[in-house]
């Protein structure tokens, strides 16, 4: 286990790409404790990293609402998928361990909870697309990647997003995950005030042109 104790957010309202990028970040910026999002999508949107090129990842997905994500990493499929996000507030110490570190730690709880599952032991070559190429600690089931996480850090802590999808997942995954990561936890709501927060970020920065087409 990692922590001493989490909190489990179950977000089971749906959001657009934009909203769900700012929840993420008005909640880390505002934890005390280390908190576990679990949440949904009410489009298929294509989430991309935060040094991506909106221009590529546009010909590569023109059908489908593209978000540019504040964490890194390549271009993730949502909509059926088990999104999540962890964040840890700048007081645990776990959230200034090496990107290294903390991916392998994470995911190697993730995968116990998974039947199957196994971490991946090397890097395959680069690719935009973000399960398409495997990197060390990426999850992987009979050598298909399954899992991956990108992360960011601040002043705030760590900020880790990640994606399961392409397998069958247990239906109390969420709270499995939570007890692999701390012996205690506690379920908690998302709260109107988090939403009335995120709703202006998502607004004035997650949905605008100059957030997506930044680079």
């Amino acid at each position: 286990m990692i922590f001493s104790a989490l909190t489990l957010v179950l977000d089971d309202i749906p959001h657009g790409g934009p909203l769900n990028m700012a929840i993420d970040e008005v909640l880390a910026r505002a934890a005390v404790t280390p908190l576990l999002r679990v949440y949904r999508w009410s489009d298929a949107a294509v989430s991309f990293g935060y040094f991506g090129e909106f221009a590529a990842v546009a010909d590569r997905w023109p059908a489908r609402p593209l978000v540019r994500r504040w964490t890194g990493g390549g271009e993730v499929p949502h909509g059926e998928d088990f999104t999540y996000t962890l964040i840890v507030p700048r007081s645990e110490a776990f959230s200034r361990v090496s990107v290294r570190e903390s991916y392998h730690r994470i995911h190697e709880n993730l995968a116990r909870v998974i039947p199957g599952a196994a971490l991946a032991k090397s890097d395959a070559a680069a690719n935009a697309a973000c399960f398409a190429r495997p990197v060390v600690a990426d999850v992987m089931i009979n050598g298909a990647k399954i899992a991956g996480a990108a992360q960011r850090r601040g002043a705030f802590g760590l900020l880790h997003q990640g994606s399961l999808q392409g397998t069958a997942w247990p239906a109390a995954l969420a709270q499995q995950f939570a007890e692999s990561l701390a012996p205690k936890w506690r379920r908690q709501s998302l709260g109107a005030e988090v939403l009335t927060q995120a709703s202006v970020l998502a607004r004035e920065k997650y949905a605008t042109d100059e957030w997506l087409r930044r680079r």
